[in-house]
């Protein structure tokens, strides 16, 4: 599934019902990813990566592949591989996000820093 189909799930997901009613379902979802194939299982990854910055991220960052962030010292989610590499990123958000300026720290359990990289691989590699 490619990261444009699976955004536009999402927003579909969220037109028909609320937004904490859509990440619930795609966490739910996400938490069958076990006994699922290895693509279908990264799928739903992403899926519940998109649904976390969706609700965490985008009232500053852009999440999509282009669209312009709110806020304009917010890098767009699809550039962050540019300047931070990816594999790197799990300990950070795992221990908390700090920039020092407008942003909030935040700290995510270890099966979101998954979704959350798994989501920015796919947005790095589908450009």
């Amino acid at each position: 599934m490619s990261i444009g189909k699976a955004i536009a799930i999402r927003r579909g997901i969220s037109r028909c019902i609320s937004g904490a009613a859509a990440l619930c379902l795609t966490l739910a979802l996400g938490s069958l990813g076990n006994g699922l194939p290895p693509a279908v299982a990264q799928d739903l990854d992403v899926a519940r990566g998109i649904a976390i910055v969706e609700s965490k991220c985008a009232r500053c960052h852009a999440t999509g592949r282009a669209d312009a962030s709110p806020n304009p010292k917010a890098p767009p989610f699809r550039d962050v591989g540019k300047f931070y590499p990816l594999e790197h990123l799990a300990e950070a958000l795992a221990e908390g996000i700090m920039t020092g300026g407008d942003m909030p720290e935040f700290k995510f359990n270890p099966n979101d820093v998954e979704a959350i990289i798994d989501y920015l691989n796919a947005m790095a590699t589908s450009r």
